[in-house]
């Protein structure tokens, strides 16, 4: 059974529809990202399913009991605030420093809760979200760009982070990137979004198509033939070369 179930979802903001009719489903344990350029609606999916918007028409159903954890692509915290990261950790309340400790851990972070949240760098500030939603053992993981603004080396670390996490606690998780040469090696399966669902299916399957094409432009077409080579071969996909075709 699948974790979360999204059928003919609609999302309007006032006049302006941003999601048409979309469905899509993440079945436990895989990591499917949801790839498509700026205002194709992305991130008004992932806060529909989480409940913070409400949809128009269509629904969200969740699999009994499914717990959620959610990185944000940004959170703004005053820089002047004095507290700890076991201390932001603890809110709203109900952790245990153990608790803490663990998700530190598997965000790659283990040295980290004495730490000032002021004085963190971009991508640790990044590691700390990721344990504060793997705080509560979460089936599903929602990462939305959770690199932005970290630079390409920060960004692959994180990413191979994730991976490490779906290995070590078999956590599904639904992501949106815009690099795409992160979908071509990360990804089971791959959403190309643009108001509506453009198209889908491997990462292979996607970056041939002509919907998907006709977004990114040729330059995908790089990417894809160092996905399918560096796939077909088991070479490592942090390859600069790789990274460079796909942007």
């Amino acid at each position: 059974m699948s974790l979360v179930q999204v059928e003919g979802l609609s999302v309007r903001y006032g006049t302006k529809t941003v999601l048409s009719h979309v469905s899509l489903h993440v079945d436990p344990g895989e990591i499917v990202t949801i790839v498509g350029p700026n205002g194709s609606g992305k991130t008004s999916l992932l806060r529909a399913i989480i409940g913070a918007v409400k949809p128009l028409k269509g629904r969200v159903t969740q699999g009994p009991g499914v717990k959620i954890g959610y990185v944000p692509q940004r959170l703004h915290i005053d820089e002047t605030l004095p507290i700890t990261v076991m201390r932001f950790l603890k809110l709203p309340g109900g952790v245990t420093p153990a608790n803490i400790n663990d998700a530190l851990s598997q965000a790659g972070v283990p040295d980290l809760a004495g730490a000032q949240l002021s004085r963190l760098s971009g991508g640790q500030f990044q590691r700390v979200l990721l344990a504060r939603a793997l705080i509560g053992k979460p089936e599903l993981l929602l990462l939305d760009e959770a690199t932005q603004g970290l630079d390409q080396r920060g960004s692959a670390s994180f990413y191979k982070q994730i991976e490490q996490v779906r290995q070590e606690t078999g956590c599904a998780v639904l992501m949106i990137s815009h690099e795409l040469h992160v979908v071509m090696s990360a990804s089971d399966r791959v959403v190309c979004l643009n108001g509506h669902v453009c198209c889908e299916g491997t990462p292979a399957v996607v970056a041939s198509a002509p919907e998907y094409r006709a977004l990114f432009g040729t330059g995908t077409g790089g990417a894809l033939a160092l996905y399918r080579h560096e796939h077909d071969h088991g070479h490592d996909h942090g390859d600069h070369s790789h990274t460079e075709a796909a942007e």
